[in-house]
């Protein structure tokens, strides 16, 4: 029934794949002849799960209705049947495989069964099923095709919630993210900016790389010195690994480890490094809340090489936001607040509390491309920094190219 590599991220669980619905009887299988056009095959599956709806059978299971509606591409065992067999050169995909099939969340296969493949900006190969079978029906089909992973190590696409703009996520991912940070006010004007790029690796981990760069504008120091002209660079390049040591869809909740490295290859005297090594160890936690409301959480420590050139320093992150839709099945909006705190580690160090409003809005299609924008402002200690605008553009890669889904 499904075909697609990927979506956006929602918040709906199917558990029980041996569940009966009280619905309509079963109808015999089809199998698309070899190289019948597409559009008669389509119609074909889509009158059998008709006919299925239309019978008088109670008690049907998950696997009965996967049988009915889906078995006919995707296969018994739902690998896929063969080209020659389904008379379409579009891949399908293998339900099997657990690094595809347990990334999205089931709300975002039950969209692509019931409005078919465009709905997220994939094929119309695959066709709609909203008219033949019923939601829960198309619920208890997905139920079926989670049993083809069997490999519980893998996180599930649940836990999967938006992200915030400055506190790390738990879940691992394949993402390439763009971030921009901009002063709003101060004596010099300078945009911060960071490439992250991060690839998953096994059933829980995710190799991250981080690369900072920038442009600020010289301030005048005193009499002689120029001021005024921008100067550019990179910053401090940081490499980490992330682990999910613990996930649970039944409490709706994720804990990961992360490590940290963050190398001094930038350059120190025109303010693009810190001149030193640090190691970075934080804790990433998320959780599903009541009315689809999520949380994240973070709290870490730096611990640098040279504590003359950086301060040693705790952290504590933590962000709670909504997830939105226009429409049933549309773009999808996530507001969010994070609270941002900050103490080094000496005595009589203050603790600095910051606050950040943001909204991240998909903005293709498929899902796979968002953008969020947000500021960040101090709660305490406000005459020394200062208020900050930060935006990024996410790229989730695993689940196509920056052209595709729009």
């Amino acid at each position: 029934m499904l075909w697609f590599h990927g979506a956006a991220r929602g918040v709906i669980d199917v558990n029980d794949a041996s569940s009966t619905v009280s619905a309509p009887g079963a109808a015999r299988t089809s199998h698309c002849p070899t190289l019948l056009p597409l559009t008669l095959c389509a119609a074909i599956v889509l009158v059998g799960a008709a006919a299925a709806t239309a019978a008088e059978t109670d008690g049907r299971t998950a696997r009965g209705i996967y049988m009915d509606a889906c078995a006919s591409c995707h296969g018994a065992d739902g690998r896929g049947l063969s080209k020659s067999r389904v008379g379409f050169d579009d891949p399908l995909p293998d339900f099997t495989e657990c690094n595809f099939a347990t990334r999205e969340p089931v709300s975002d296969w039950i969209a692509v069964a019931h409005q078919g493949g465009p709905v997220r900006g994939f094929s119309h190969v695959m066709p709609s099923f909203g008219a033949a079978l019923g939601e829960d029906e198309i619920a208890l089909a997905v139920a079926h095709i989670r049993t083809f992973c069997p490999d519980g190590a893998w996180p599930r696409g649940e836990l999967n919630f938006p992200r915030p703009i400055v506190t790390e996520k738990a879940f691992p991912e394949d993402e390439a993210v763009l971030t921009a940070v901009v002063p709003t006010e101060g004596e010099a004007d300078a945009v911060d900016m960071e490439i992250v790029y991060e690839h998953r690796f096994g059933a829980r981990n995710q190799f991250e790389l981080v690369v900072p760069f920038g442009w600020a504008e010289r301030v005048s120091t005193g009499p002689g010195e120029d001021g005024g002209d921008w100067t550019s660079g990179v910053g401090d390049i940081a490499l980490g690994v992330k682990r999910a040591v613990w996930h649970s869809l039944e409490k709706g909740a994720i804990v990961a480890v992360t490590a940290e490295v963050v190398l001094p290859t930038g350059d120190e005297d025109a303010g693009f490094g810190k001149g030193t090594a640090i190691f970075e160890p934080f804790v990433s936690y998320g959780q599903a809340l009541p009315a689809e409301l999520f949380l994240h959480a973070q709290a870490g420590l730096e611990l640098p090489a040279d504590t003359d050139r950086a301060e040693e320093e705790a952290f504590l992150r933590a962000a709670i936001g909504r997830k939105f839709t226009a429409g049933r099945w549309g773009r999808a909006f996530s507001p969010m607040i994070e609270i941002l705190g900050a103490r080094e580690l000496a005595g009589g160090a203050a603790t600095h509390w910051d606050i950040a409003p943001q909204l991240q809005v998909t903005l293709n299609t498929r899902q796979h491309i968002s953008a969020a924008f947000g500021v960040r402002a101090p709660l305490n200690d406000t005459s020394t920094r200062d208020t900050q605008l930060m935006a990024y553009l996410l790229w989730e890669w695993f689940d196509g190219n920056l052209f595709e889904g729009w």
